[in-house]
Parts: C-alpha cells; sequence; structure tokens
C-alpha cells in the first residue's frame, strides 16, 4: 500500500467560521474550571469533537491542521481504520482481566513485533505498562536489579515524565519539577550533546568523552547502574546530538558493565525515519523505553531488553493492574499494521524533506535579520530553534516570545503548532504520519507566515 491508499473520513481542510473560542469550547470550559484542577494545562482553548488523518474539527465546526499528534501519539492518525476495528472487535469480547491474573494472547503478540522490531538480534523480552514514564521507572528498575548497582546517569534538557523518579531525570524545573519535591536519590546529570549551542566545535566522540570523565570522576563507573538517554531529546528542544555521541557512551557502557537505556518514547514508532531513533547510527540499547506512538493514541507502553537483565528480576517483580490491557493491545498490533502497510517510515522521511526544504528556503529568504537559529531533527519530528534577529551565527541570543507569538498566530489561522525546549524557544513539527502533503503544506505555510511576521 502507499499513501494514496489512505481513506480519510474527515476534509482534509482547515476552516476557521469566527473567532475562537466559540461557544460551545468557552461553555465547556466554564464547567471544566468548577471541576478540574488548574494544575492541567491545555495548549488550545477549544474542546475537540472529531479528529482523523491530519485534521482536528472542534465542537464548534473548526476545523485545525494537526501538526502536533497529541505529542508524537497519534502517528496512524487520531481514527485509524485499522484500529478503530481492532479496538471495536476487542471491546465485544473482553476490556480487562489483568494479565498478572489471567493472561491472553494479545500481550505475547505486542511482545513478539517490539522483540522483532526493536534493534539488535540478541534474545530479548518485553513488559507492557501504560505510560512513558512508567515505563523509564521500570527500567531504571530492571537496570538497578541486574547490576546491584544504585547511580543512573541522565542528561542536560532530558524529559523522561512526571513520577517522582522520572522528574528528577528530567533537567527542566518549571513547569516539571518546581515545588514537587525531595526527589528520588542517585539521579546524576551530565552534559548533552548540543551542537548548535556548543561553546565551540566539538565531535560527537569528543562530547561524549566529555561526560564520560564526569560520571568517571564524579560517580565512579562501578557505581554506575545505567545511562538513561534520549536519542533525540523531546521536550528538551529536539535535540540531535552530533555524530558519533550515542555509540561512543553505548560502547563505554558496554566496557563497563552499565545498562544502556535508549528512552524512545517520543522517538519511536517510526516518527524519525526508523522504527526507533537509535538505529540512525547502529546503536543497539541494552534496554528501550516505549510509548506515545505505539498504541494508536490508546495507553500503552512498553520496556524491551536483553533477555538476561529483564529475566533477572523475581517472578511479580515487574507488571502492574493495567500493563498491557488488552484494547490497548489490539491497537498496538493494529497500529503497527498500519505503519508497516503504509510505509510509515518512509513517509517521515518525506516529511523530513519538505520541512527541510520550506524552512531552508525561508532562512535565505530572511537573511541576516532573519529569527531562525537552527532547523533540525529527523523524520517527523522535526524543530526549528528561534533567536533574536541577527544573532543566527553569532550570539544566538535565545527568542521564548517569537515562538509563543508565532504558536500563537498558528493557531488563529487554524494551525496546531507545539513549543518545547529549555529555553521555550522552539517550535516542534509532529505531523502524524498520514498527513497527506496538500495539508501539511498548507500548515507549513501557515507557519512560514507567522515566523516572517514575527521577524
Amino acid at each position: 500500500m502507499s499513501m494514496s491508499d489512505i481513506q480519510y473520513r474527515l476534509d482534509q481542510k482547515r476552516q476557521i467560521l469566527g473567532a475562537f473560542p466559540g461557544p460551545k469550547s468557552q461553555a465547556l470550559d466554564e464547567r471544566r474550571k468548577a471541576v478540574v484542577a488548574g494544575g492541567v494545562a491545555s495548549t488550545v482553548p477549544v474542546y475537540v469533537a472529531d479528529a482523523d488523518g491530519g485534521i482536528i474539527t472542534d465542537v464548534d465546526g473548526n476545523s485545525f491542521i494537526d501538526l502536533g499528534s497529541g505529542i508524537a501519539v497519534t502517528s496512524v492518525g487520531a481514527s485509524d481504520a485499522n484500529v478503530v476495528e481492532a479496538v471495536r472487535e476487542q471491546v465485544g469480547h473482553f476490556t480487562h482481566t489483568c494479565f498478572m491474573v489471567t493472561p491472553y494472547e494479545s500481550y505475547i503478540q505486542v511482545a513478539e513485533e517490539l522483540n522483532a522490531l526493536t534493534p539488535g538480534t540478541h534474545e530479548k523480552r518485553t513488559v507492557l505498562f501504560n505510560s512513558g514514564a512508567e515505563a523509564v521507572e521500570n527500567a531504571v528498575k530492571v537496570a538497578r536489579l541486574a547490576t546491584g548497582r544504585d547511580a543512573i546517569v541522565a542528561f542536560d534538557h532530558a524529559y523522561h515524565g512526571r513520577t517522582n523518579l522520572t522528574m528528577a531525570l528530567t533537567a527542566k524545573a518549571m513547569p516539571y519539577k518546581t515545588n514537587f519535591g525531595p526527589f528520588a536519590p542517585e539521579i546524576y546529570r551530565v552534559p548533552m550533546s548540543y551542537p548548535y549551542r556548543e561553546e565551540a566545535d566539538i565531535k560527537g566522540e569528543e562530547a561524549a568523552r566529555r561526560a564520560i570523565t564526569m560520571i568517571e570522576k564524579q560517580i565512579g563507573a562501578d557505581s554506575v547502574a545505567a545511562i538513561l538517554i534520549e536519542p533525540i531529546q523531546g521536550e528538551g528542544g529536539f535535540i540531535v546530538p552530533a555524530d558519533g555521541f550515542l555509540p561512543t557512551l553505548a560502547a563505554w557502557a558496554k566496557d563497563n558493565g552499565v545498562v544502556f537505556i535508549a528512552d524512545e518514547v517520543q522517538s519511536g514508532f517510526c516518527r524519525t525515519g526508523e522504527w526507533f531513533a537509535s538505529q540512525h547510527e547502529g546503536v543497539v540499547p541494552d534496554i528501550i523505553t516505549m510509548a506515545k506512538g505505539i498504541g494508536g493514541g490508546l495507553p500503552l507502553s512498553a520496556i524491551t531488553g536483553r533477555a538476561d537483565l529483564m529475566d533477572a528480576v523475581h517472578p511479580g517483580g515487574l507488571g502492574g493492574t493495567y500493563g498491557g490491557n488488552p484494547v490497548a493491545c489490539a491497537a498496538a498490533l493494529a497500529a503497527i499494521k498500519t505503519m508497516k502497510d503504509h510505509d510509515l517510515n518512509a513517509r517521515a522521511v518525506n516529511i523530513e524533506r519538505i520541512v527541510t526544504e520550506r524552512f531552508t528556503a525561508l532562512v535565505e529568504e530572511l537573511g541576516e535579520a532573519g529569527i531562525i537559529g537552527e532547523i533540525r531533527g529527523r523524520g517527523a519530528m522535526m524543530a526549528i530553534e528561534l533567536v533574536k534577529p541577527g544573532t543566527a551565527n553569532t550570539t544566538k541570543e535565545v527568542n521564548a516570545e517569537a515562538a509563543k507569538a508565532i504558536a500563537g498566530a498558528c493557531l488563529q489561522a487554524g494551525v496546531i503548532i507545539l513549543t518545547c525546549g529549555t529555553y521555550a524557544n522552539v517550535i516542534r513539527l509532529l505531523p502524524p504520519l498520514v498527513i497527506s502533503d496538500e495539508l501539511l503544506g498548507d500548515g507549513l505555510d501557515v507557519l512560514s507566515d507567522a515566523i516572517r511576521a514575527a521577524v
């Protein structure tokens, strides 16, 4: 099958009927304020009625181009036909039994798929959970038990979740960590490879040695249970480390009996043009954490790792009431089928080409006065880092104000984009992989105009 075979339920066209949020969204927002905790924030002030392909429609009839995919979750679209049918079929049989009580085949099928799809030909084992943070927590549990060590190494700009342990692993304080401590101990942070913001021209191997030297001097290799890293950092700004950084870290980990954990929660499942971002440099993690795109929109996460590590845990040491829920497993199997049927890895590569060409041309158009510092990413995980006018090649002064203004302007025109970054100055593009070229082009037109207006 090809992209041309994809059938959409909704008209793939943006349409803003008037000022928004409209009256129905406003009414829902008033109800929300009375019952939903204020600590839960929403980026877009409208309420969804339907979604399909690259379009989200709200309760007032407006249609928005979705360039966020629910934060890289709905890679196959928000109502993929395979996922919908699989969920309907499963719900008609049973919604839950708890795999730890009365198991079922679909859990095993998902594990078989993940063992085959993740990097490496070694023997593997998989455990299913509910969220990315839960997957990370359990990967750390396995690494600590298997090695008999305590220390976990994380990186500058990292994001790993909102639970106590994953907040400790996360680098950015606000809004994720502020006033939520104290945090879990034995977490150590070392420098990331951030090519655009390195003080000097440093190769990936050199950046890795910088981190390794800090680990050896400040922690000691014999104390480290695991290195935990996002192959492409997500919330930190879609930071792609310099070539050689990840392989050098992985090699050091192997030589020192340290578990190398790749957090692929946001970068996995065709998002970067490979099944997993680790594959771009041939890195084979000891354990890989997954969530987001795995379940076609349903909550599911997983860790897949070397059989000797995973099987080191005593029976009953891993699990959870809802982990590997049968409905979510059915959705995951269907989503993976869609990814294979439509070769969504190739589609992600094409999206990268479209985005890169479009905004490289915009950089040339705006010239020295432009505000685009860097265009980076892989596949359909692309970012535009914004700087103050004229500083892109000099001081690289952070321009968070422009990122906020551009996101707001895009929304007013009917395009949903997300921002991110340690300095809140990065526009991230995470379109559904099934978005059409026409709809993607329209969304990028709107974004380009918003960037021009912000200069």
